[in-house]
């Protein structure tokens, strides 16, 4: 045990203990909270949590990502405790004034960090409380506080068990690979699934609802079309949620759509817009020199608005269960081959059906 650390600990306990009237009161904010108690916490864990060592940002040991929050929407967690550039750990941080132990809407946050960022467990905590989650586990929004959560300690149990927090959680644990044993022993294998499985599951549910649609509502499209308007239709959709969650587009805008009729017309709009602002072939609707034929197919489409709300409502929280500003990078490109894999088919009747391509089921 580091005897300086311990001490730190100790001093950070007493205190608490000695103020806890004034630091539950809801005028004690977080950001005091972080810097009082939550940051010497984790300096005492052995992280350079004020990147006191000068690294590049691409290597910093903790980033402090809340800079990426716009209005109330929160794009990413308060901290990404880190080695050599990859993430290992979230935290999300509440003031002491938020309870944790039952605040599902909390865990619910916490956990769409780190399912969506494919982590294992992330932690949530007010310093009075102390809560880590599996994050192998698909978040829901009606998932009680303590669902997939694997410990929880209040301020009280730092001191006692300290030297399990220092062996799970600490720098040095994490580069001995304690932490990594610590996962394979406390995560529970039942009810898992990874991000991306899950998305491209739901990006299915997506394209069958849309080709159904679109071919009832479009009778004159042939099978080629009818691929391309549902491929260029979820492509453009995810594109658009993703730059919301990194801040490049509004929060939101997206969901706001559901709030009147018309929604593809409207929804084009944003397409026809992105157009002008990323001049990227996913949105090409105008002839140009020196580049590709334009859509011209896609602008006259109908699409009813039930299919549409039904997707952007899946697109937000708390239906949600992604959070796009750490999807993985590649998330398009799996999407893309997904789609590769399988075709729309039009019956007779000019219904959809959508099965897998010749070759795949050969395979």
């Amino acid at each position: 045990m580091n005897t300086q650390n311990y001490q730190t600990i100790q001093s950070l306990v007493e205190r608490f203990a000695s103020h806890i009237e004034t630091y539950q009161q809801s005028t004690y904010n977080e950001t005091q909270t972080r810097r009082e108690f939550i940051d010497p916490f984790f300096i005492a864990l052995g992280w350079d949590v004020a990147n006191e060592q000068g690294y590049a940002q691409a290597y910093k040991d903790v980033v402090h990502e809340d800079a990426l929050k716009i209005g109330r929407a929160t794009k990413t967690p308060d901290y990404s405790f880190r080695i050599g550039g990859l993430r290992k750990f979230f935290l999300e941080a509440k003031k002491p004034s938020i309870q944790i132990k039952n605040n599902a809407q909390a865990a619910f946050q916490v956990r769409r960090y780190g399912w969506s960022a494919k982590l294992p467990l992330s932690i949530l905590t007010n310093f009075a409380e102390l809560a880590v989650y599996d994050c192998r586990i698909k978040p829901v929004k009606n998932d009680n506080a303590a669902h997939a959560r694997i410990l929880y300690l209040t301020y009280t149990e730092y001191l006692a068990r300290w030297d399990e927090l220092v062996g799970i959680f600490s720098r040095e644990a994490i580069l001995k690979g304690a932490f990594d044993k610590y996962i394979d022993s406390k995560t529970h294998k039942k009810g898992t699934a990874e991000v991306d499985t899950a998305f491209l599951t739901e990006i299915e549910r997506w394209r069958d609802m849309l080709a159904r649609n679109i071919a009832l509502r479009n009778p004159v499209l042939s099978s080629r079309q009818l691929n391309f308007a549902v491929q260029q239709t979820i492509d453009r959709i995810i594109f658009l949620r993703i730059c919301e969650d990194r801040g490049i587009e509004d929060y939101g805008r997206l969901l706001a759509l559901q709030n009147g009729p018309k929604i593809y017309t409207r929804l084009f709009q944003h397409f026809q817009e992105a157009d002008e602002r990323y001049n990227s072939g996913q949105f090409h609707f105008k002839a140009e020199k020196g580049r590709d034929d334009p859509d011209t197919l896609t602008p006259t489409l109908v699409i009813d608005d039930k299919i549409l709300k039904d997707i952007l409502k899946n697109l937000y929280y708390p239906d949600s269960p992604y959070e796009f500003s750490v999807l993985p990078a590649d998330i398009l490109g799996q999407v893309y081959e997904q789609f590769l894999g399988q075709v729309i088919r039009l019956t007779p009747a000019h219904r959809a059906v959508i099965e897998q391509k010749p070759d795949i089921k050969k395979a």
